[in-house]
C-alpha cells in the first residue's frame, strides 16, 4: 500500500429526520456526492444518522443489519472514499447497537458499535441498546488509520485512551449532542470543545466530530461540528446550520505533535495494569 502524506477529511453537519430511514437516506445519497466533488478521502456523518435519536421502541422498525440495502447503496456511491454512516444494526432477535457503519469499495468495510451507553439526564440508550464490547480501527486511502469512537465513548477517558494506544492517525467521533440534554446545568456547546481539545493535543492525534443541527421534539441540536489538528488547534467548525466542513491532515505534523509530547511513548502500560488490578 503506498503510504499518503496527506489525508482530506470532512464532517457532515445534518440534521436526520426521526424513524424516516428513506428521506435521511436520499439526503445522504446528496451529501456523499458533494464530498466526492470536494476529492475528500473520508467524510464523517453524525451518530444515528440515517434513523435520528430519540427512537424509543421504533429501534426494532429502523434497525437493519450490517449488509443491509440502504448501507449497500450508499458504499456503492462512495467509490473509493470512505464513508462512517451512523445506523442502528440488528444483530439478532432482540439484539440492537447504536452504531456506525465504514463504507467503501461497494461495501461495509467495519462497523464500530457504542461502548458507552448514557442512562443520565434526557438519555435512555441503555434502555434501548446492547453495549458493544471491543474497538474498532478502520484502514483508509494511503495507510492511515481511523478509530472511530460514538458520542458518550469519549466521556469514557478509559475507552479513549485504550483506543489510543494502538496508534490510530486520527480519532472520528460521530455524536448527537442536544442542548441541555444532560441537565440545565451543563453545557454541551462548551464541554464537548473542551472535551475534545484535550484528546488531540493530549495524543497528538487529529479528531473529525460531526454533530447534528436541528430539532428532535423538545430537543435542540447545536451543530459546532469540528476539524482538530494534533495539537488541538480547530482546523474547520460548522457553527450552526446543515453544512459540509473540510479539512487536509498531514502526518509530518502528527509526527511533530508527538514527538513533542510523547504521551503515547511514555504511556507505560504495564504500570496503568498494574494498577488497575489494585482497584477494588
Amino acid at each position: 500500500m503506498t503510504t499518503q502524506d496527506t489525508l482530506r477529511v470532512g464532517a457532515m453537519q445534518m440534521n436526520a429526520r426521526l424513524g424516516d430511514v428513506a428521506g435521511n437516506l436520499e439526503q445522504h445519497r446528496a451529501m456523499i456526492d458533494e464530498a466526492r466533488r470536494d476529492e475528500l478521502d473520508l467524510l464523517v456523518f453524525p451518530e444515528l444518522s440515517l434513523t435520528g435519536y430519540a427512537l424509543g421502541e421504533r429501534v426494532r422498525e429502523v434497525a437493519q443489519p450490517r449488509d443491509g440495502a440502504a448501507l449497500n447503496e450508499l458504499a456503492s456511491i462512495a467509490g473509493d472514499m470512505r464513508v462512517m454512516v451512523g445506523f442502528v444494526e440488528s444483530a439478532g432477535p432482540g439484539e440492537y447497537y447504536n452504531a456506525i457503519a465504514v463504507l467503501a469499495h461497494g461495501g461495509v468495510v467495519a462497523v464500530h458499535r457504542k461502548l458507552n451507553l448514557p442512562t443520565y439526564g434526557g438519555l435512555e440508550e441503555g434502555k434501548w441498546f446492547h453495549a458493544g464490547r471491543e474497538l474498532t480501527f478502520a484502514q483508509l486511502a494511503g495507510g492511515w488509520q481511523a478509530a472511530p469512537l460514538i458520542c458518550a465513548d469519549l466521556w469514557n477517558p478509559a475507552l479513549v485512551h485504550a483506543a489510543m494506544l494502538r496508534r490510530p492517525d486520527l480519532l472520528c467521533a460521530p455524536i448527537n449532542s442536544a442542548s441541555h440534554i444532560v441537565s440545565s446545568g451543563f453545557s454541551n456547546e462548551d464541554n464537548w470543545p473542551l472535551n475534545l481539545r484535550f484528546y488531540a493535543m493530549t495524543y497528538g492525534t487529529p479528531v473529525i466530530m460531526a454533530n447534528r443541527h436541528g430539532p428532535e421534539g423538545d430537543h435542540h441540536f447545536w451543530g459546532g461540528s469540528q476539524i482538530l489538528g494534533p495539537r488541538g488547534e480547530r482546523l474547520a467548525s460548522a457553527g450552526e446550520g446543515e453544512r459540509l466542513i473540510t479539512a487536509t491532515l498531514s502526518r509530518a505534523d502528527i509526527a511533530r505533535a508527538r514527538f513533542e509530547l510523547p504521551t503515547l511513548r511514555d504511556a507505560n502500560t504495564p504500570l496503568i495494569r498494574d494498577l488497575l488490578q489494585q482497584v477494588p
